[in-house]
Parts: C-alpha cells; sequence; structure tokens
C-alpha cells in the first residue's frame, strides 16, 4: 500500500488510474511534474513578495490582514475542493500557491522584522534539503520501506493531533507553552518536527514515482506538484520557527 503522511497525497490518489498507462502521451511524467511544480513555486514566491511589500508600505500587519486571512481562506477552500475535485487542479493548484504565498509574504516580512536575515536562511534551508533528500532518494540512499512509510504517517500524525490540541487549548486561553518559547526543550521539538516534515518529502517523491509507474493522467501533475508544495510550505514554516527560537536565545 502506498502510504504518505501529505494529506494532498492519500493512499488512494493513484490507484484507478493503470488504465491510463496504455497511451502515454497523455498520461503523467517525472518532468512534467518537476515543471508544474517549478510553476507553482514562481507563483508563490511571487505572491509572498507582493505581500512582503505591503507589509512593509502599510507600516504593519494591521494593514495586511486582509491579505493574510483571505489567503488562509482561499488556500483552505482550495485544498478541500481539490481533495475531492482532483482534476480541477490545474485551475486551484495555482489559486492554492498565490493564495499561500500571501500568507507566507506577511508571516516571513513579519519574522524578518524581529530577526534580520532569518528568511534568506530558511529558505536555503528547505531547498537544500529538499535537494539533499531528493538526491538520496535517486541514488537509493533512502529506501522508502514500508515500515519507514509508517513510521513518518504516525509521527506526522502525532504532530497534526499535538498542533489540534494546542489550537483548542489557545482557544479556551490557554495553550502549549513548551511549543512556543525558546526553550531548548520547545527548540529539540521543533528539531524533531522538521526532520518529520522534511521524511515527507522522501514519502511524495515516492508517491510521485508511483503515479507515473501507474500511468496517472496528465492533469495528476498538477495535483502532485499541489501536495509537494504542502510538504514544502510547511517545512519552510516549521524551519522558520526553529530559527526564530535559537536567535531569541542569543
Amino acid at each position: 500500500m502506498l502510504r504518505t503522511g501529505n494529506p494532498a497525497l492519500n493512499s488512494s490518489t493513484f490507484e484507478t488510474f493503470d488504465s491510463y498507462a496504455v497511451d502515454r502521451s497523455n498520461t503523467m511524467t517525472l518532468n512534467g511534474t518537476a515543471t508544474k511544480t517549478g510553476m507553482l513555486l514562481v507563483l508563490l514566491t511571487a505572491s509572498a513578495g507582493y505581500s512582503w511589500i505591503e507589509l512593509r508600505s502599510a507600516g504593519g500587519i494591521q494593514g495586511v490582514i486582509p491579505h493574510m486571512v483571505g489567503g488562509l481562506i482561499v488556500s483552505l477552500l482550495a485544498g478541500i475542493i481539490l481533495w475531492f475535485k482532483r482534476e480541477w487542479a490545474a485551475v486551484l493548484a495555482p489559486v492554492y500557491a498565490v493564495a499561500e504565498g500571501l500568507v507566507l509574504g506577511v508571516l516571513s516580512a513579519a519574522y524578518e522584522a524581529k530577526f534580520h536575515g532569518i528568511v534568506f536562511q530558511t529558505v536555503c534551508l528547505t531547498f537544500g534539503t529538499l535537494f539533499s533528500l531528493l538526491t538520496a532518494y535517486r541514488t537509493g540512499l533512502i529506501k522508502p520501506t514500508e515500515n519507514f512509510k509508517l513510521g513518518v504517517f504516525a509521527a506526522t500524525g502525532a504532530v497534526a493531533l499535538l498542533y489540534l490540541v494546542n489550537m483548542i487549548m489557545h482557544f479556551c486561553g490557554m495553550g502549549i507553552g513548551f511549543l512556543h518559547d525558546s526553550s531548548w526543550l520547545s527548540i529539540g521539538i521543533s528539531g524533531v518536527i522538521v526532520i518529520i516534515a522534511a521524511l515527507n518529502l522522501v514519502l511524495d517523491f515516492d508517491f510521485i514515482e508511483h503515479g507515473v509507474e501507474h500511468g496517472a493522467p496528465k492533469y495528476m501533475e498538477w495535483y502532485a506538484g499541489y501536495g509537494l508544495l504542502v510538504t514544502l510550505v510547511w517545512l519552510y514554516v516549521e524551519i522558520l520557527r526553529l530559527l526564530s527560537k535559537l536567535n531569541s536565545r542569543d
């Protein structure tokens, strides 16, 4: 069974597409998926740059709250619709990238204002992790066995549960303090979460490769690119939080 911690790339995504393998001219390819992923990254970066500039010109986060809230709502809606309508990925994946970029731009600018240079470091670490794990996967240094997949899947579920409990407690006026402070416990937990997010990239690579092998239709290149983007955004945010905690101790 294919298993991934990424909710956008679940175990049933590609299982019905073997019949498409007959006509390889209209099926998903690795190069096509890489191209679509690159296009989504460009859209996300451009959108993030726009909201970053807007935040700086507004002189404070209050002026760009509509960007952040609107981006969160639109990206969430796009993700929910894509869960049921993967064939709409060519339209909705770019919508998600632009909406998520608005959120990341505001978030990144806020962190950069407090810790100069942190965004550049985070971008370098995120893409360094991406290309390192892709190289390790392609050369066979990392093999996504069933036990590996099960472990990453369980760890990702645990992180999601932890964040859900924290969100509920936050709404009740409490919260889990060690998730947000700069103690060594909090830094250690963030480091573990970064590793879990990074390992999800390996599962995504494996899942995309299986999609190509099963002859998934061409629109799945957009959907797979969207799924990979979800993991990259998560990894970026977690690295950003980890570096901010480390800088807070200086």
